[in-house]
């Protein structure tokens, strides 16, 4: 389609370059702010919402607004401006996905439109906001005769770098991945059984997106990058201080390789502090894999808990 009009991307190809903002409604702003602040995030109440930035970054990473109950509102993915309209000439003409109009109370330059789970989707015009390389994490020692750790009390607050990426549920794997190449130019990094993760095409993270099995709809988690270990296990005791004790870490993945620890939030859904996750170039070539649930899901760490896919958005 695209090569029939005359257009040819400038980059890698059409398709999104980053997850820009993801937005959940909930019953009650307050527990959103104390578990995103306590997360270290800047969270600030505007215009009736709340606000998720980074500290020293103006991004709008995330969006929590009020709603009868915790549920995934929409997710917005950011583009190049000359590939809009021809992502959406490839949404609605060439796949047939039927546009639809913005939710009241969202101002937007791009297109809206539903994922076969139902989940709403825009894509719009934004500054990429994907990594453009390799966000390692950092270790080092101390010489000796040097005390390496600060005493507990003065230890640094932990305040993520960015928003990494996010895990949504699906009734369908299959279907989601296919969808989500199509349309948005998504590429499958590696997957399992009941797992899928996907990365952009103009160079990102190895997932911006990810896919878990369940009967609906509904977030995981959303995935905040820290500067390193040191970093994951001061925010994993900062929220335990705060009472937030429920979730799972330390650990490192096998898909992405990346360090972990997930705190729950009040909905039953999770927070991540992840750290030096694996990068795809966009001018690199990636392999993607169909791996075993038993090789794939931790390399090392303690037992998830037992609900830690239970989705509790359904």
């Amino acid at each position: 389609m695209t090569a029939m009009r005359g257009y040819m991307p400038a980059s890698s190809g059409l398709g999104v370059h980053s997850l820009d903002q993801f937005v959940i409604a909930v019953a009650d702003l307050k527990p959103a702010e104390a578990f995103y602040g306590g997360l270290g995030l800047d969270a600030r109440t505007e215009r009736n919402a709340l606000a998720l930035r980074t500290f020293g970054n103006d991004h709008v990473w995330g969006v929590v607004i009020d709603g009868p109950r915790k549920r995934l509102h929409h997710v917005s993915f950011g583009c190049y401006p000359d590939d809009l309209a021809y992502l959406q000439m490839r949404v609605e003409e060439e796949n047939g996905v039927e546009i639809v109009d913005p939710p009241e109370g969202f101002e937007s330059n791009g297109f809206w439109f539903r994922d076969p789970a139902g989940v709403l989707i825009e894509v719009k015009v934004a500054p990429k906001t994907s990594a453009d390389h390799k966000m390692a994490g950092t270790w080092s020692s101390c010489p000796e005769g040097v005390a390496g750790a600060p005493v507990r009390g003065k230890a640094p607050p932990v305040r993520p770098r960015r928003l990494s990426h996010m895990l949504m549920f699906t009734p369908d794997v299959d279907r989601a991945i296919d969808f989500y190449s199509r349309n948005l130019g998504l590429r499958l990094s590696d997957r399992s059984d009941a797992v899928a993760f996907m990365h952009a095409i103009h160079g990102s993270d190895h997932h911006i997106l990810a896919f878990a099995q369940s009967n609906g709809p509904g977030m995981h988690h959303c995935s905040w990058d820290v500067g390193g270990i040191e970093e994951i296990g001061l925010g994993a005791m900062q929220m335990h201080d705060k009472g937030y004790r429920n979730g799972w870490g330390l650990g490192r993945h096998v898909l992405g390789s990346n360090y972990f620890h997930y705190v729950q939030d009040p909905w039953g859904s999770f927070a991540e502090y992840s750290a030096d996750i694996d990068y795809i170039p966009k001018a690199g070539a990636w392999e993607a894999g169909y791996h075993a649930p038993e090789n794939s899901f931790y390399l090392w760490g303690p037992e998830p808990p037992a609900d830690f896919v239970h989705n509790y958005e359904i």
